[in-house]
Order: structure tokens, then C-alpha cells, then sequence
């Protein structure tokens, strides 16, 4: 069965562009996707302020990930949230990824618009209806498998006492995976009695099913040292002993699946997890934002950022804004059209990279001794230096942050090359937020 729609996702190239769209000027609306790239628009086309991906930079991150994972024992369900695409699922699904993870039932909706038929929904899910609709599309698809989480007996028997009244007793049951914590994490049991427990109900239920474990690590570290870096691997150990001591609780046709992994600690997921794959478990990353990697956060601290600690390809920053300059009120200081409904500012402000020709043939020049001081809504405070910019310029900006980043989006360019003086467009994403 394939992974997902492959027709469906096909079709979002039949969609027409509208004024929804502020990634597109006027002059394309009512064309259709596929009508627009045909003539093979140019970055100089559209407005700013604007978001765009990097194809080659997007093909790279996708590869990179997937041969590390293939080298170090590991399978990949990354993390739809992140980008909310389904173009880029499918690319990542293409790529050998084992699911895809999501976040809630919305979300889920999404991917199953698109066929895809694998899912972990990495929260528990206790809405009554949500549990119904669910239980739907398993009776209406038996190649569909969706996991979630749970935490706490009471979690498991509110999922229990919903399905139970709904589905009949040769209904398929809904896997379940016990969401191992840890002190000052974020959900998960916090011990590993409560673990244990939380699995015993869930393999004593009529309607639900133990599929494994799996945790967030990126909600325990806090920093790249070695200190934290024993702090996510003690974590780790300690997922893997909750799995261990619920092995006797498993059906004998599952194969259980041991998960964690962000963006920021993958490689010390491998380290501590990957030998599980060789006694009968299934260990599976989440990792998401890799995808497009950024200028920013996961420069700093993925393990195939500016610092790697880990073998294989560093991965490349695909994701860029252009904003443009609108005012000038003060010496050394610039206004420019981009703001917090525009790009992510929860981590770090955009940094100034590149200042595109002023005209035709003039030369790509850098960004130097300039630096993105604020953002408000709609404008955004640049200060610089003695390269001066001038009301009018268009600059490139790196970003910070990828699930802060494509939200903004609901159609999101992608060019050939981001360093060329006048890219070329080469597709369009759709998001779904």
C-alpha cells in the first residue's frame, strides 16, 4: 500500500492562487498552481515581505537525515507539524521515512486528506469525538495505523470508556504507547511505577492495544554541553528500562516501537536506543524541523549544525525571507516591511544575509555590520553600519526556528538557488494551519 495519495498531493498543483495568498501578487491570482510555475517566475515577481524555501537545500536535508538514520539503525517518522505540508511529507515519505508523526486529531485530518496511512500522534488524544472519528477511518481502512499517547491510567480509561461505547467488540484497537517523562519535562510519567501501570491498563482495555513507548527529550536538556547531553541520555535509559519491563505485556504479533527524538538530541537518541531495534523493537526518530534546518536555534544546536557532533553531512539552511525597506526616520537606522505576522521571532530575530542588485546586473552584496534589532507586527528595525542601505532595497534574512516559521505561510515559494542575484521559482508548498 503506498504511503500516502500520491494523486491527491498531485492535485495541489490544480489549485488556483488567490488573494489568500500573500506570497503572490495580484497579476497571479485565479491561475492554478501548475499555471504559474509554467512560466517560470522570478523571486524579483513577487512581494515582499515573503518566505521562501530552497529546493536544493530542501533535497539535501532530506537525504542527509535519511541516510544518517540508515547508518546508525534507526527508522524516521518526522514531524509533520512542523511545515504542515503535505508536499514535503511525501518527499520525506519518498525517502524511506517509516510514518509520519503529527500532533493532534486536526492535524491528523490533514494527513488523512492525503492518504497518508501511518501516523504517531505524539499526545494523548481523550476527546469522545475525536475517538470516533478515529475509530472511523481504522474500520474504513485497513491499511491505516495511527498510534497515541498516554500518561496516566486515568488517560487510558477515558480513551477506553469513549471507544468502548462506540465500537463494536471486533472493532480494530487503537495502539497505544506509554509517554515515558521525566522532572521538569514537559508530559510523560514522571516514575517509572506509573509507566508500568500506565501500560497494564492500557493492555487490560477491550479496545486499545500496547504498542510501545516513547518520549520527548528535547523537553529534558537544555544545552549541547556534556552535562546536559548525560541528563538526555539517562533520560533515554531510563524509556528504554520502562520498555524493557513492559515487554511481557505485548501482543505477540506487535512489534513495539521505542521513540524519541527532536531535532536537537538525535544522535544521542541513536546512541542510547538504536541496539533495541536488534532485540525485536522498532526505534523510530521524530525529528522535524531538520527539513529546512534554519539560521538560528538548530544552526546552534543540531547535531549536524554549525557544530557537529556526529558523523555524516551537516545539514544547509532551506528556508529564507526577503523584506524590503521603507523608511529611513534616523541615522544608522532602517524600517523595513516584515514583522511578527511574517517570521518567527520566538528564538532569535532574523539575521541579515544578503542584499540583492539594485538593478538588472548589478552584483549580490552582504550584509555586513547590519543587525535586526526588533519586530512588531508589520515592521521590523534594522541597524547598521557603514554599508549603508537605502529606502528601497530588497534583503535576503535568514530565520530562526522552523515550526515558528511556516505557520505564517499558507503558500510558501520555493526557488532554485537563494544565492542567485534573481532565483527562479520552482514550486509552491501548501501549508495547512
Amino acid at each position: 500500500m503506498p504511503a500516502y495519495d500520491a494523486d491527491a498531493v498531485a492535485a495541489l498543483a490544480d489549485q488556483q492562487v488567490s488573494w489568500r495568498d500573500k506570497a503572490l501578487p495580484p497579476g497571479f491570482w485565479g491561475r492554478t498552481v501548475k499555471e504559474v510555475l509554467a512560466d517560470r517566475p522570478r523571486l524579483s515577481q513577487l512581494p515582499t515581505p515573503l518566505m521562501t524555501l530552497s529546493a536544493p537545500g530542501l533535497r539535501h536535508n532530506v537525504d542527509t537525515l535519511a541516510t544518517w538514520c540508515t547508518r546508525h539503525g534507526v527508522e524516521l517518522a518526522p514531524h509533520g507539524k512542523t511545515t504542515m505540508a503535505p508536499a514535503l511529507w511525501a518527499m520525506q515519505l519518498d525517502a524511506g521515512s517509516w510514518a509520519i508523526t503529527l500532533a493532534n486529531a486536526f492535524q491528523l485530518g490533514v494527513a488523512r486528506a492525503y492518504g497518508v496511512q501511518r501516523v504517531l500522534i505524539a499526545n494523548a488524544v481523550i476527546s469522545p469525538l475525536q475517538l470516533r472519528w478515529i475509530a472511523d477511518e481504522l474500520a474504513a481502512d485497513p491499511s491505516f495505523e495511527v498510534s497515541v499517547w498516554a500518561d496516566s491510567v486515568r488517560t487510558v480509561e477515558i480513551m477506553e470508556a469513549a471507544r468502548s461505547a462506540y465500537v463494536g467488540p471486533d472493532a480494530r484497537p487503537l495502539d497505544v504507547m506509554v509517554e515515558v517523562g521525566g522532572i521538569g519535562g514537559r508530559t510523560g510519567a514522571r516514575d517509572p511505577e506509573t509507566a508500568l501501570a500506565v501500560g497494564q491498563a492500557i493492555a487490560d482495555a477491550s479496545t486499545l492495544r500496547l504498542a510501545g513507548v516513547a518520549g520527548y527529550e528535547g523537553a529534558i536538556g537544555h544545552g549541547v554541553d556534556e552535562a546536559n547531553l548525560e541528563e538526555v541520555r539517562g533520560y533515554l535509559r531510563d524509556l528504554a528500562s520502562v520498555h524493557h519491563r513492559l515487554r511481557p505485556l505485548y501482543d505477540a504479533d506487535v512489534v513495539p516501537v521505542v521513540s524519541a527524538g527532536g531535532s536537537q538530541y538525535f544522535e544521542q537518541v541513536a546512541k542510547v536506543l538504536a541496539a533495541e531495534a536488534g532485540e525485536g523493537a522498532r526505534v523510530v526518530l521524530r525529528s522535524g524541523a531538520y527539513i529546512s534546518h534554519d539560521d538560528g536555534l538548530y544552526r546552534r544546536v543540531s547535531p549536524l549544525g554549525e557544530h557537529p557532533r556526529t558523523d555524516g553531512e551537516q545539514l544547509v539552511a532551506a528556508m529564507h525571507g526577503w523584506i524590503r525597506i521603507t523608511s529611513q526616520p534616523e541615522p544608522g537606522l532602517a524600517i523595513f516591511d516584515a514583522g511578527r505576522r511574517d517570521f518567527p521571532f520566538d528564538q532569535d530575530w532574523p539575521e541579515p544575509q544578503l542584499i540583492r542588485p539594485r538593478s538588472a546586473d548589478g552584483p549580490v552584496l552582504p550584509a555586513t555590520d547590519m543587525k535586526v534589532t526588533n519586530l512588531n507586527d508589520q515592521h521590523g528595525f534594522l541597524h547598521f553600519g557603514v554599508v549603508p542601505v537605502v529606502i528601497g532595497d530588497e534583503l535576503r534574512v535568514g530565520l530562526s526556528h522552523p515550526c515558528t516559521a511556516f505557520d505564517k505561510w499558507g503558500l510558501i515559494p520555493v526557488i532554485d538557488d537563494p544565492d542567485a542575484a534573481d532565483p527562479v521559482v520552482v514550486d509552491l508548498v501548501r501549508t495547512f494551519f
